[in-house]
């Protein structure tokens, strides 16, 4: 031990000595370990951490997928209603299991009104959970069945708009105008259902209490419902799965006569794969890219380390000369290697949490559990393992390599020749080599992400986004319960706001471009066979009040659009856009055709269509084009025929669009105005500009092409670096041979070219291995990519040389310095 003290007190004692050595090694290891550390916290959070759930592994969702529909995705359609009573009345698999679907109430009673995100549970979802409140308790089965109006509110809800007030149990609060009972909060790390991003997690639960119209015959299409459970002990999601089809064997033999022809199918996985199915591919890709970084400063570690030891080889074979043993010094370079990585490390874990803190709020909402990613004690750990691990890698090597020889060899190699040793230089050109090889395809992929970045923006939306402000509303069914009153209030919202200043186009609809939402309706185009074994024909419905497509800039392209004749008890009409059109009436107008909504056997009536219009982007521009069709609000209900039901209303909640010569952020504060001059409760969100909301759609690959790129250019600047460190080296040991070649008649200009030529020689053999990298890697990154191609010539081609002229202008101020040399000074020192 006493010698372990006196070794580390002469390493920092040599550490001291050089403190642009120390300083050097220490932030660039503290940036590849911070970067690495922080990224692995986000891995760790999401994918690694267990779900924050008693014995999470029991944790399963059960869902239906609909032989023939595509609905995208993992090809899980949801539940319905029929579906929700049977598995739980049925299955012997579960040791509980309820069903639940995302809601959204206008919150009163206290404060000023506010749209709050819900989630209507029914009870055997908090049985399964198993979480106890942190306050009162949570809804009972009788509760729900009686529709008892009660709520659980979240931690965050209860601490924000209340206040943190313990005697909030009892009180009422009102949702959509309906008084509700509080009755429980949920602790602080709750969250259900673990929906991605931040802005849309549930503030508060309610019972699910089924109304008329969901246990009416329509409501078995509708799978717009979830289902989570727990499995009884010693039970596997296949044995779960194969109970679920048996009892939907049952649902369907139950199905009314014009739902006879589908076929369903049981689904049953665990919930934490559920949850992080989505995000495994961007996390995985972000992890080694960010370990690539890393990689490259343990090489570029190593290659100062080595460095180190070379001019300190005169020293070591002084005191292996006087006794010292070469096991001393080893570990002597080693526990120095040692020192500087934990160094490093530690420094890397303060600049970590710093990157938390500060850019958590910068994460893409397709991730979810972000408000678990924290600096916790597996981080903590992973963090001073790399930090240990890089000082073993990078210290072994070079130790070992300047170790090997005999004293009279270094002795000798390290004479009058000026040189360290032909060794020596070849395994820092290998290290060289393999950081601009690194280097190359961590730029290559940041090209790929960018190009692909750049035809996403180029993206015809089939809108214009430009000059457009938008707003979510929902009407409370308590004071709106009737169509003619949301009819009342949808034609005075429009009249006035078309009386604002600078207002050029308003309208309402059911569907915003970019909002996420995307409802897929079964549909029979008059005329079309579908080819056997084809799947249900589906397009999103879109209902629309007022002028919206002129609002949004969608084009017509065949026919008209709506008009104030197409109302409820007029001829039945629709419009479609031009993937609809082409798909089921191809090379032909559309306008005159007629489609249905509903499959073969549901008795709904034709729907004429009077006009083709362009194909928007629905959610993000990389998105497919999907079928689209629009109706007027006015004649949905007859449009559905026996699908409807009594107690249905239309367009009383979507949002408001208009477009103003006016900068659109100007007309947000006048729309809330104009809105509360009619209903001064109601309250507006997702108030914002319509460039506002593409953005957002955008920000995943924003996120992924910026990411990716600053960990490109930080390789890319290690490997410069690199290389710059190594020519530099090479000359200051080659002082005396640039001397002897300029005494003998080189030329300065042939000096700087040789040492060029050097430089360039590292970096064409790192491009080329680079390449071969990228090429390979290029499969990591398919599923990243949007209109490129991972092999794209001119982005591995223009990676390629780059990276070669910046390793020709690192090469350039050695040489330089090397052209300065005073022959005759040099060859006096000698």
């Amino acid at each position: 031990m006493r010698s372990f003290f006196l070794d580390l007190k002469f390493v920092f004692r040599q550490l001291r000595k050089s403190p642009g050595f120390t300083a050097t090694a220490v932030l660039m290891l503290a940036f590849g370990i911070g970067a690495t550390t922080a990224i692995f916290s986000i891995v760790e959070g999401v994918l690694l951490r267990p779900l924050p759930f008693p014995d999470p592994s029991r944790l399963v969702v059960l869902t239906d997928h609909v032989q023939g529909a595509d609905v995208g995705g993992n090809g899980e359609d949801g539940v319905t209603v029929p579906d929700i009573r049977a598995y739980t009345r049925e299955t012997r698999s579960f040791a509980a299991l309820g069903g639940y679907q995302s809601a959204a109430y206008e919150l009163s009673g206290t404060g000023d009104p506010a749209f709050v995100s819900a989630s209507r549970m029914t009870a055997g979802v908090f049985s399964a959970l198993a979480v106890a409140p942190e306050l009162g308790r949570v809804f009972s089965a009788e509760e729900e069945e009686h529709s008892q109006q009660v709520a659980v509110l979240s931690y965050a809800t209860w601490k924000e708009r209340f206040h943190g007030d313990r005697g909030i149990l009892g009180t009422k609060v009102l949702l959509d105008r309906k008084p509700y009972l509080v009755i429980g909060v949920m602790p602080r790390n709750f969250e259900f259902p673990l929906v991605a991003g931040q802005l849309n997690r549930t503030q508060l639960w309610v019972p699910m209490s089924f109304n008329e119209q969901e246990l009416a015959p329509p409501a078995a299409a509708n799978w717009s419902y979830q289902m989570v459970g727990r499995l009884k002990p010693g039970i596997s999601p296949a044995q779960a799965q194969s109970d679920a089809q048996r009892v939907a064997q049952e649902i369907m033999r139950n199905y009314p006569a014009e739902m006879a022809s589908l076929r369903i199918n049981s689904i049953v996985r665990q919930l934490q794969e559920d949850t992080i199915e989505q995000a495994r591919p961007l996390l995985r890709t972000l992890f080694l890219a960010v370990a690539v970084v890393l990689l490259i400063a343990c090489v570029n570690l190593a290659g100062l380390m080595l460095v180190r030891a070379i001019r300190r080889q005169r020293e070591s074979a002084v005191r292996l000369a006087l006794g010292a043993s070469e096991m001393a010094l080893l570990r002597q370079a080693i526990l120095e290697s040692l020192v500087v990585s934990m160094s490093g490390g530690l420094l890397g874990l303060w600049l970590a949490g710093l990157a938390l803190r500060a850019g958590k709020k910068l994460l893409p909402e397709s991730l979810p559990r972000i408000s678990e990613i924290s600096l916790n004690w597996n981080v903590v750990w992973f963090a001073l393992a790399v930090g240990v691990l890089t000082g073993l890698v990078c210290g072994l090597a070079p130790a070992f390599a300047a170790l090997r020889t005999n004293v009279n060899g270094t002795l000798k190699e390290g004479g009058r020749s000026g040189t360290s040793g032909a060794g020596h230089a070849r395994l820092r050109s290998a290290l060289v080599v393999a950081e601009i090889a690194i280097a190359m395809v961590l730029l290559a992929a940041s090209g790929f992400l960018l190009r692909s970045f750049e035809k996403m923006r180029s993206v015809n939306l089939g809108y214009r986004p430009e000059h457009v402000t938008t707003a979510f509303y929902s009407l409370p069914r308590k004071q709106y319960s009737t169509q003619p009153a949301v009819n009342t209030f949808n034609d005075e919202l429009l009249r006035r706001v078309h009386e604002l200043p600078g207002v050029e186009a308003a309208g309402l609809t059911s569907l915003l471009p970019g909002s996420g939402n995307n409802g897929n309706q079964a549909i029979v185009p008059e005329g079309y066979v579908a080819p056997k074994g084809a799947n249900l024909s589906l397009a999103t419905s879109t209902q629309m009040v007022g002028d919206y497509l002129r609002t949004m800039g969608t084009p017509l392209l065949r026919g008209r659009v709506f008009s104030d004749a197409d109302k409820a008890g007029a001829l039945l009409v629709v419009l479609v856009n031009r993937n609809l059109a082409e798909h089921y009436w191809p090379n032909q107008d559309p306008v005159g055709k007629r489609m249905r909504v509903g499959t073969t056997e549901m008795k709904t009536p034709w729907l004429t269509i009077v006009g083709e219009v362009a194909d928007v982007k629905l959610g993000s521009p990389d998105d497919p084009t999907r079928a689209q069709f629009y109706l007027p609000v006015d004649q949905v209900e007859d449009g559905l025929g026996a699908l409807a039901s009594p107690g249905d209303l239309n367009g009383n909640g979507g949002f408001i669009v208009l477009r103003s010569a006016l900068p659109p952020e100007q007309m947000e504060n006048a729309l809330r105005a104009t809105v509360r001059s009619i209903d001064p409760q109601l309250p507006l969100t997702q108030v914002q500009t319509m460039e506002q909301a593409v953005s957002d759609t955008e920000a995943p690959r924003r996120f992924n092409t910026v990411l990716i790129g600053s960990f490109a250019f930080a390789a890319v600047l290690l490997a410069v670096l690199g290389i710059y460190s190594v020519i530099a080296f090479s000359v200051a040991s080659r002082v005396q041979e640039m001397a002897i070649r300029m005494a003998l008649g080189s030329q300065r200009a042939g000096i700087v070219g040789l040492i060029l030529e050097g430089g360039a020689k590292l970096a064409a053999i790192g491009c080329a291995i680079g390449l071969v990298g990228a090429v390979a890697a290029s499969g990591l990154l398919r599923s990243l990519l949007f209109g490129v191609s991972p092999f794209d010539p001119l982005v591995l081609t223009l990676a390629g040389v780059g990276v070669l002229l910046l390793a020709v202008a690192a090469s350039a101020l050695p040489a330089l310095n090397a052209a300065s040399i005073d022959p005759i000074q040099a060859l006096r020192g000698e």
